[in-house]
């Protein structure tokens, strides 16, 4: 173990930590000495990452499977996790869902999955760890993952961007009223990574068997970059206490671009749409 002074005994918190990102990311935090809070709906892998991070010599406190969308567990994890420390230092809020869909396609129970999981979680999370870290008053950090769809108006995102765009909205305000309390915020804006999200993504109205589906997310995949550097971009930005974290270049030039140049993003979404109807083999 090779720890930093950044985590080096802090207690952090991760959500979505089976599998991805979130297991990247705990098992990074890990490796600096932070000792780990876990959970996720996956029992059977979270299990997994926290014997990962056992075998390697890292500390776990409390492990839980819940599901984020139950305000009710979310509160007695926490309650667990002020057993061990008085409040979290670090709360990584990285769990989500993918469903894509045009608006004619998307349910309504679909609708409302990707924001219960995306939105209402992480709210959860921040409701149930963030009162106690203002109130013990020595500071910390909170991360929310967003993603590129909660910066850009991606094609077929509609839900997704909604609870991507409102997690943003929610840390912009946060990245200002935790200030005061010196409680730093980090949005995290990942593009394209290799995980499990990636490779089970539902489309609404889409057969995601079909190899003209599979060609379109193995092109989609040689672009991404793996979760270990995700992490290690997540990692660096809460050190540097830097608020908006890319975990590639790609995403940061397509910001600038609708920032400064919004002909040309106006240009390079109509484009990317008509590609996704042709991708997807959707003819209107």
């Amino acid at each position: 173990m090779n720890p930093h002074p950044s985590f080096d005994g802090k207690h952090v918190v991760v959500t979505g930590a089976a599998s991805g990102i979130g297991r990247a990311v705990a098992i990074a935090a890990a490796d600096r000495g932070a000792i780990l809070h876990l959970t996720d709906r996956n029992a059977a892998q979270l299990d997994e990452t926290a014997a990962l991070i056992k075998a390697a010599g890292g500390r776990v406190g409390v492990v839980r499977a819940l599901d984020i969308r139950e305000v009710g567990e979310v509160r007695g994890f926490a309650d667990g996790v002020h057993e061990q420390s008085v409040a979290a230092d670090v709360v990584m809020n990285v769990a989500g869902i993918a469903i894509w869909g045009t608006v004619e396609r998307m349910s309504h129970e679909q609708w409302k999955s990707v924001i219960d999981v995306n939105l209402m979680g992480p709210i959860h999370v921040i409701e149930s760890f963030l009162p106690k870290m203002v109130e013990v008053g020595r500071g910390g950090h909170l991360v929310n993952v967003s993603s590129a769809a909660g910066l850009a108006g991606l094609p077929w995102h509609g839900a997704y961007s909604a609870s991507k765009f409102g997690l943003r909205g929610l840390s912009e305000v946060l990245r200002f009223d935790l200030r005061r309390h010196k409680i730093g915020v980090s949005l995290v804006a990942p593009g394209g990574v290799a995980t499990p999200l990636a490779g089970t993504v539902e489309v609404a109205g889409v057969d995601t068997s079909t190899k003209r589906f599979t060609k379109f997310k193995a092109r989609f995949e040689k672009r991404a970059v793996t979760p270990e550097q995700a992490a290690d971009a997540i990692i660096k930005g809460v050190i540097a206490k830097r608020y908006l974290v890319y975990t590639s270049t790609d995403i940061r030039l397509l910001y600038l671009m609708k920032r400064f140049a919004p002909h040309a993003y106006n240009l390079f979404m109509r484009v990317a749409n008509a590609g996704m109807y042709r991708a997807m083999k959707v003819d209107k």
